[in-house]
């Protein structure tokens, strides 16, 4: 049965749990005794991969002074779970003990079974004498339930190095989530200088680009220590994707532009170390190497989490009709055929698929695929326009048309690619021909998240916000008329509402992200009416 929790009670608990961590660090010595648990527990707690009757749930240990993220040392420990329906656990319904040790870099998951569907849930985690801060988690709907409504917090790209996490406290200040969605670049692999351009906020650890496994596990443990990351794993379960930065800049499976063999060695062995902290240090589920994976909210919702870096092949050039080579793929031929019978087979209503790049053409200018197919194969020049963004779908425009093709021929209704990467927001329809829209139907929609911290236009352009960007917004929608709304410069956090009616995004924008302590204000909201396959503005946002 589900148990009530107001407000008031759930942000005062995740707001003690994650102040408490933070000022670990800042008390003086003698109040050792108060601090162990925060020491103990200094990663803090999360969840994630919600089931209808289970979650996943992590932590990580620090069991001695030595016992540091990356440092391969410290002793195999016993850590206890709980998971009760009530805040101060008078009510425990799954309890267990699980081992962890420096193999998996003191981190913790567990994956519980046996909840209710559409409950709320707390948990915790003990070790020697400590227990760690309360997180909070809330299970999916049954897969058959009528479900009124769904929120989901979105975010992507949060570059520690760029700011501060703002965007995230905005996120666990609302209990009105069932989830949140982080559509990749989680963190950076980059060194101090390497990323964002000519300053940094707050330096990255290590204080080099992350390479080997040690490596990315000390990033993975920065950012972790983070106040308002730390409070909204502990408010809301997450459901996570990667992007390239999580290995290197603009990867692909064979390599990535931030990589050289010469100096960095082997890639796979890179990308290997990468992986492996990444599933040490998230709260998700995976199968070897997989993280492509599809979760249902009952009868209202299906999402379908993409892994975009993992088979592609290497990008192309801007320009290049290499673009539409059939033997180049986005997705890799298993997950494609995954992706497109998830979607056609689907019953639920609204197919969601996170996309960690962009769907929708942004072409400079969008032509008539089927007039200037020859032409363009003859000059060696993309079928559909000019192809600018060859790391987004754009770049492989085959892989695009068939899994639009596949939602055209099948009628799929009702499909809203959620979309990270761009460091930008976006709302557009996805036309199955851009360049004859709107006579060419539009198949899906796509609403695009901006970054977290990570640099916008106005950033790389060393210009004052809403000044070099506003024509070329325009240019970019005059010039692709399926793209209803484009915003260059702000950073920030969306929610998106899902309700039999409509999906609705609201974008929200910091006032500065170099600010722990920064505004956030309400930008702009689109819905997509059930049915109709297009992006419309709203007026009334989210309440």
């Amino acid at each position: 049965m589900s148990t009530p929790w107001d407000r008031r009670t759930l942000l005062r608990a995740t707001g003690a749990a994650a102040l408490g961590v933070a000022a670990a660090g800042t008390l003086p010595s003698g109040a050792h005794a108060a601090t162990a648990a925060a020491s103990t527990f200094q990663h803090g707690v999360a969840s994630g991969d919600p089931l209808p009757d289970g979650v996943l749930l992590w932590t990580r240990v620090s069991p001695t002074e030595d016992a540091v993220p990356g440092s391969g040392v410290g002793p195999e420990v016993e850590v206890r779970w709980e998971v009760a329906t009530d805040a101060s656990f008078g009510a425990v319904v799954a309890s267990g003990v699980v081992r962890t040790g420096p193999d998996h870099d003191h981190t913790v998951k567990v994956d519980v079974g046996g909840l209710a569907p559409a409950t709320r849930y707390a948990y915790r985690f003990h070790h020697g004498g400590q227990t760690s801060p309360v997180g909070f988690t809330r299970t999916a709907p049954a897969a058959d339930a009528p479900v009124a409504r769904l929120r989901f917090g979105v975010v992507s790209c949060a570059n520690w190095q760029a700011g501060h996490f703002g965007a995230y406290r905005f996120l666990a200040e609302r209990a009105d989530l069932d989830a949140v969605l982080h559509m990749g670049d989680y963190l950076y692999e980059y060194g101090p200088g390497g990323f964002p351009l000519g300053y940094s906020v707050r330096p990255h650890d290590p204080p080099h680009e992350a390479v080997t496994l040690a490596d990315y596990r000390r990033r993975h443990a920065q950012y972790k220590t983070d106040p308002h990351l730390q409070r909204l794993h502990a408010t809301h379960p997450f459901i996570v994707t990667w992007d390239d930065h999580e290995v290197a800049n603009d990867a692909w499976s064979g390599g990535a532009q931030n990589h050289s063999p010469d100096t960095e060695g082997d890639y796979a062995t890179r990308k290997a170390a990468a992986h492996r902290a990444y599933f040490e240090w998230m709260p998700v589920r995976n199968v070897g190497d997989r993280i492509y994976r599809r979760l249902r909210f009952g009868r209202l919702a299906e999402l379908s989490l993409l892994d975009l870096r993992s088979y592609r092949s290497q990008q192309a050039k801007p320009f290049d009709g290499a673009v539409d080579d059939p033997k180049r793929t986005m997705t890799g031929a298993e997950q494609m055929r995954w992706l497109v019978d998830g979607l056609v087979g689907s019953t639920a209503q609204w197919k969601l698929v996170g996309t960690s790049v962009m769907v929708s053409p942004v072409l400079l200018p969008p032509l008539p695929a089927e007039l200037t197919a020859p032409v363009a194969e003859l000059l060696g020049l993309p079928r559909e326009g000019g192809a600018v963004l060859t790391d987004q779908w754009d770049g492989y425009a085959a892989d695009r048309r068939t899994l639009l093709r596949a939602l055209a021929d099948h009628h799929v209704r009702d499909t809203v690619f959620l979309t990270g990467d761009i460091h930008s927001s976006w709302a557009s329809d996805v036309p199955l021909d851009a360049g004859t829209y709107p006579l060419s139907p539009s198949v899906a929609t796509e609403l695009v998240c901006t970054s977290v911290t990570s640099d916008n236009i106005d950033d790389f352009l060393k210009a004052p916000p809403r000044t070099a960007s506003v024509p070329l917004e325009a240019g970019i929608m005059a010039l692709n008329r399926h793209i209803r709304w484009v915003e260059l410069d702000s950073h920030g956090a969306s929610v998106l509402e899902v309700t039999p009616v409509a999906a609705q995004m609201d974008w929200y924008y910091l006032a500065d992200r170099k600010k722990a302590d920064s505004g956030v204000t309400h930008a702009r909201s689109y819905r997509v009416r059930a049915g109709t396959q297009r992006v419309q503005r709203s007026w009334i946002p989210l309440d």
